[in-house]
């Protein structure tokens, strides 16, 4: 009996949905907590070639929910031993680890590759880096966001507004996993949500996920959801950019100061507290990029300064450069 054969008796699978599936190239972009449930399903369902990229290692706090891992994989890379995961379970597919982080640089490429894309990241820089990505190139997103007892997951791009569109305004605090905590059902929760979506995109099950929206509340076990279809795109935003697209050119300003960040995130930022930018001369003819370590406060100076700047503004994110 075929390994699918639970799935292939489905009226929305059947041999041609299969088919589709084996033929798809899926983009995982994070494979923490998200991930744990994301990449097995895909695996399982026979998705043909699975991307997994991050560059982080396993730690004994990411085990609760990271339900990917065992104990005697701390300290290994999460990319590949997710992938040797995935592997393990399904030897029919190709899955592929990537050991480095997503930048605005190396995004665009790697969109290109990828029929869908799922945003697993836990940060909201890579979460827009792939939504502008995204848009620009037709490509549909699934990103997804857990904190505390609640999260959502949408469908963006692909014909559908962007992540943008839905939230174009900086977020309420630069809080993560690692500092406002999480419980693993919640995260397991939204992310076999995630994974749903994107098999539903990929057999073209009615109606398109894309454009969708899904939040979900563990404390009351409740989901609530809408359609963003008709969202317009903001007139204008701030683009988060990788240290490396940074050159001569640009004005570089290090938000964090010594005992944050001894080392600015560039050799040629000028160090500046964001209550001191208002006092920064603008140097016409020169992009303004703004260093911080999430990109949230980056973001907020930027918002403060840009009625009375006179050029671009774009965000760096240590974090995820």
């Amino acid at each position: 009996m075929s390994r699918y054969a639970r799935q292939t008796i489905l009226t929305e699978v059947g041999a041609e949905g299969q088919a589709r599936l084996s033929s798809a190239h899926v983009l995982v972009v994070g494979a923490g907590g998200l991930a744990a449930p994301v990449l097995p399903l895909l695996a399982g369902a026979g998705v043909g070639r699975i991307t997994v990229m991050d560059r982080d290692t396993v730690d004994l706090s990411n085990l609760h929910r990271q339900t990917l891992f065992a104990q005697a994989d701390c300290g290994r890379l999460k990319a590949k031993v997710a992938a040797e995961r995935c592997r393990a379970l399904n030897d029919e597919i190709e899955v592929e680890a990537l050991e480095h982080a997503l930048t605005s640089a190396n995004a665009p490429n790697m969109a290109a590759q990828a029929d869908v894309i799922l945003d697993c990241a836990d940060s909201y820089a890579a979460s827009y880096i792939l939504s502008d990505t995204c848009l620009a190139q037709g490509k549909p997103l699934i990103s997804a966001s857990v904190l505390g007892l609640s999260g959502y997951v949408g469908g963006f791009c692909g014909g559908a507004p962007s992540l943008r569109a839905v939230f174009p305004d900086a977020p309420d605090s630069g809080a993560s996993c690692a500092t406002a905590g999480v419980l693993g059902p919640v995260v397991g929760t939204i992310g076999a949500m995630q994974t749903q979506m994107a098999l539903n995109l990929i057999l073209g099950i009615a109606p398109s996920p894309l454009g969708q929206m899904v939040q979900y509340d563990a404390r009351t076990l409740r989901t609530s959801t809408f359609r963003f279809d008709n969202a317009p795109e903001p007139n204008s935003c701030f683009r988060f950019v990788s240290v490396g697209q940074l050159g001569a050119e640009d004005q570089i300003i290090e938000l964090r100061d010594e005992a944050e960040a001894a080392i600015p995130a560039h050799p040629n930022a000028q160090r500046i507290a964001p209550d001191k930018l208002q006092e920064l001369d603008p140097n016409k003819g020169k992009r303004l990029a703004l260093c911080c370590t999430t990109g949230l406060r980056a973001w907020r100076a930027a918002e403060q300064i840009q009625p009375d700047w006179p050029g671009e503004i774009v965000l760096v994110a240590a974090s995820t450069s």
